[in-house]
């Protein structure tokens, strides 16, 4: 079964305008947060290009988790059936599907440790090297507003800044609603604390960097 990834940005992207180049703003819903045993079940990528959010482009798609159904506390939080999973596409084809929507783009994503470890499990390289290439909107928020916002939930988050949130744990909606938090605190911390480039935003210090916990964690 082929392995082969999304081809990732350059360093030498991070120096230009971080409006000048193509992200994804990607969310997964899984069986829960085992890297080592759980699967993807479900994913939603949302692209950005040039600084806009592009929805006509989105991508959602179920996967089939083969012998690792939903738990019992995962489907509390995203709602998705082992029913619901009967017809889902093999993990093969949703990796092809997923790579062509992630391919030579910035990941985006809210608690990008997750992301980045189904990430790793998928396509193989080190979770660490994955988060090279992605910015983690939640240590964006840290980096603008401090630490009196470390317990907000995305969907929290988002109502702060006003942002509508129709369906929380939806791979889907979770990813247009990371992915206009993005703009609006990439717009904010441009205005406010200079910041320009790719690599200005991929360095955002939170100052606070939580343990991941199983689903009831607020992501």
């Amino acid at each position: 079964m082929s392995r082969r990834g999304p081809v990732r940005p350059g360093r030498r992207f991070r120096d230009l305008p971080w409006r000048s180049v193509e992200y994804a703003a990607l969310d997964f819903e899984a069986t829960g947060l085992d890297f080592a045993r759980d699967r993807v079940i479900s994913f939603g990528v949302v692209p950005i290009s040039r600084g806009r959010i592009e929805v006509g482009e989105a991508a959602y798609q179920l996967v089939d988790p083969g012998d690792r159904p939903p738990s019992p506390e995962s489907i509390t939080v995203h709602g998705i059936r082992p029913v619901d999973l009967r017809e889902a596409p093999s993990l093969k084809t949703a990796r092809t599907n997923l790579a062509r929507a992630l391919d030579r783009r910035f990941l985006i994503a809210w608690y990008a440790g997750v992301e980045a470890a189904f990430l790793s499990s998928w396509f193989g390289g080190d979770t660490r090297r994955w988060k090279r290439t992605t910015i983690d909107v939640r240590d964006m928020l840290l980096a603008s507003e401090g630490s009196s916002v470390r317990g907000l939930s995305l969907s929290m988050a988002a109502e702060r800044f006003g942002i509508p949130v129709a369906d929380p744990h939806h791979a889907l909606d979770d990813a247009l609603v990371t992915a206009q938090l993005f703009l609006v605190l990439a717009h904010r911390m441009g205005e406010r604390d200079g910041v320009r480039t790719i690599g200005d935003l991929l360095r955002a210090d939170p100052g606070d960097r939580p343990t991941l916990r199983r689903p009831s964690a607020p992501f």
